[in-house]
């Protein structure tokens, strides 16, 4: 038997990078996945495809999670389909290439929004359902410069992920009453298409030479959330699994 079978698991963001690689694992180790896109739609439903390819089991749903009545929309979609909601990875965010000099009023609320209103909106939302069948893995995506800082600019970004680690040793206290764990993943720098195009294949080839696992994958961060969706994870909650390659700087 597969370690998540009938479990229902929701990836926000899941239409490429982390969140492709994340939604994959959780199949491939048996979940029903909810695949989130905002936009899109034809990157989420390769993924689809990909599940399909491997006789694992999935659905899109395309929703902004920045947005309330979008969460809304898709929690009740999954209330009416499946009836329950197993594991939520909070993945969806973004950045841009600037630093506080550049950083507009503007860019600071739409990284905000992004990265941290969709992790408060979609995290309410299932530990309501998680607290009535008293069972729950929340897992957050945050990122190895919430404890060293960014390293160029990306002001806003640091912020939010540092805020994902704070957030999460709290809601951990939260559920753990009702059987909710949450936990975050601490990725270092992983190949991913939001990295190159913030970085440049030039400055991410310097960086992988900085760490003495050299640069990680999506399916590295992918196979850590299976860790914590599953038995492994049962005591776990509070906690940040760090997923870096050996790249510590904190």
């Amino acid at each position: 038997m597969k370690v998540l079978e009938g479990k229902i698991a929701l990836v926000t963001g899941a239409s490429r990078g982390l969140g492709r690689g994340i939604a994959l694992e959780l199949a491939r180790s048996g979940a029903t996945v909810i695949v989130n896109c905002r936009s899109g739609i034809a990157e989420a439903e390769k993924v689809l495809g990909e599940i399909a390819g491997f006789g694992g089991k999935g659905v899109l749903f395309k929703a902004d999670v920045s947005e309330s009545r979008d969460v809304r929309a898709m929690f009740d979609f999954i209330r009416e389909q499946f009836g329950r909601l197993d594991i939520l990875v909070n993945n969806a965010g973004t950045t841009k290439s600037q630093d506080i000099f550049e950083t507009s009023e503007e860019d600071w609320d739409f990284i905000i929004k992004i990265n941290l209103k969709s992790l408060f909106l979609c995290t309410k939302a299932a530990m309501e359902m998680m607290r009535e069948q008293k069972y729950g893995r929340i897992i957050n995506i945050s990122s190895m410069v919430a404890h060293r800082g960014a390293l160029y600019g990306h002001c806003h970004y640091a912020a939010t992920k540092g805020g994902i680690l704070s957030f999460t040793r709290t809601i951990a206290r939260t559920g753990a009453p009702y059987n909710i764990t949450c936990n975050a993943i601490v990725p270092g720098i992983v190949a991913t298409e939001l990295l190159y195009a913030t970085h440049g294949a030039e400055e991410v080839g310097k960086l992988s030479e900085t760490i003495p696992l050299g640069l990680g994958n999506v399916r590295d961060v992918g196979l850590a959330a299976v860790y914590l969706a599953g038995d492994g994870g049962n005591y776990a909650t509070g906690s940040c699994l760090d997923i870096n390659g050996g790249m510590y700087f904190h």
